[in-house]
């Protein structure tokens, strides 16, 4: 029988951001930590980020000196994945290749307990794979974080074809215990966020490709009349530019090159040129401390234009995601307010603004476009037909 208590020993393979915020996570709740990487340089990277981390808590009265040397104290370092023996989870945080997690999992099942269960934090691989090399599949799944894991307080937990309902259970009730929003998705490409927040990145890309308006207008729009914490660009600077592509690039590919996620020659270009973004100083902005940002155009109609086909089709995402039960419409709304902070649930939105509405400039774009990515969701039509909404219908 697969449980976790209180004081269930955890694991965490890869101390980087994700792996190194996971263990301070789960110590900071009272666990016994074991962190593992095979660069000993990521370990005492880890290792100050942590410190830091902790210190800044202290330094706002968030903790005190002893609480934080305690949290510290409970974060062990292994020598080889054998640390694990002891583990009742243990959650992978490497590199998004599926070939590396799948052997990290064939050969932490030959070292932890029959109960242990396995996770891993991938933002958009498949759980099935990971899990197919295992002899026990039963007990691998998701646990998706967002970075940085201690202060983000969504986590996605994502069952693979064949997880039992008790890994399922006793890993969401866990996370749940840490103070975590927890939304529950099927193991399709992305997930929630990242499947349904392509958009947010792809349509605004598109209309600066055809000349509607520059970048930082279209960072303007989303920010001042949609409400959007960060523009498009600005948020794709943040993340790395060459992450970003990579996730689009693995939703595409995964969704058997379905044109709604096709990405753009302007993010392959920017990765190629190793414009990555803030990291390296320069991405669709410059952040050399003498560089002046440029100046949107702060016309209203225009960032009313921008804001309303970036939002439709994100509205066209999120239904789909419904419409195939990826994920309920609460969790959907849940995932996109506290996951990537969206200033409202996309579904209640559509909500407010009226299906048909969203319906109707959906297919002007697809009119004017010829181009299947702007396909209206059967959810949709079905909805605005009937006239439904999703929390009347939910």
């Amino acid at each position: 029988m697969r449980t976790l208590s209180e004081k269930a020993v955890i694991g965490v393979v890869g101390a980087g951001a994700m792996g190194g915020g996971i263990a301070q996570l789960a110590a900071t709740r009272g666990h016994p930590v074991v962190l593992f990487d095979s660069s000993d340089d990521q370990i005492s990277k880890a290792q100050i980020a942590n410190d830091k981390a902790l210190r800044r808590q202290v330094d706002k009265g968030q903790l005190s000196e002893t609480e934080a040397h305690s949290i510290l104290k409970k974060i062990s370092f292994g020598e080889d994945l054998g640390a694990f023996a002891p583990c009742s989870l243990v959650i992978e945080a490497v590199v998004e290749s599926a070939k590396v997690k799948q052997e990290i999992f064939s050969k932490l099942e030959t070292i932890v307990s029959a109960d242990c269960i396995l996770a891993s934090n991938t933002s958009s691989l498949s759980i099935a794979s990971i899990a197919s090399t295992c002899k026990h599949p039963e007990r691998v799944l998701g646990i998706h974080f967002f970075n940085p894991a201690p202060v983000m307080p969504l986590v996605e937990i994502i069952p693979g074809l064949l997880s039992d309902e008790l890994t399922v259970d006793a890993s969401r009730g866990l996370i749940d215990s840490w103070g975590k929003t927890t939304v529950l998705a099927k193991d399709t490409p992305g997930f929630i966020v990242n499947r349904i927040a392509r958009p947010f990145y792809s349509e605004s890309i598109r209309q600066y490709e055809e000349g509607i308006a520059d970048i930082a207008t279209i960072d303007w729009a989303l920010k001042e009349i949609g409400g959007f914490r960060m523009g498009p660009f600005e948020l794709m600077d943040f993340i790395g530019n060459d992450v970003n592509l990579k996730v689009t690039e693995s939703v595409f590919e995964s969704f058997f090159y379905d044109p709604r996620f096709k990405p753009s020659i302007t993010q392959k270009r920017i990765v190629e040129a190793r414009l990555f973004g803030r990291k390296t100083g320069r991405g669709y902005y410059e952040y050399a401390p003498e560089a002046a940002p440029p100046a949107p155009s702060k016309d209203k109609k225009l960032g009313t234009e921008i804001f309303n086909r970036v939002l439709a089709m994100l509205i066209n995402e999120a239904a789909d995601a419904v419409f195939l039960k990826i994920a309920t419409v609460e969790d959907v709304d849940l995932a996109m307010t506290k996951g990537v902070n969206y200033p409202k649930g996309l579904l209640r939105w559509a909500d407010e603004i009226g299906i048909s509405t969203i319906l109707s400039r959906l297919e002007a774009l697809q009119e004017e476009y010829g181009e299947d990515r702007y396909r209206p969701n059967p959810l949709l039509k079905r909805m605005a037909r009937n006239k439904e909404t999703f929390y009347s219908a939910a």
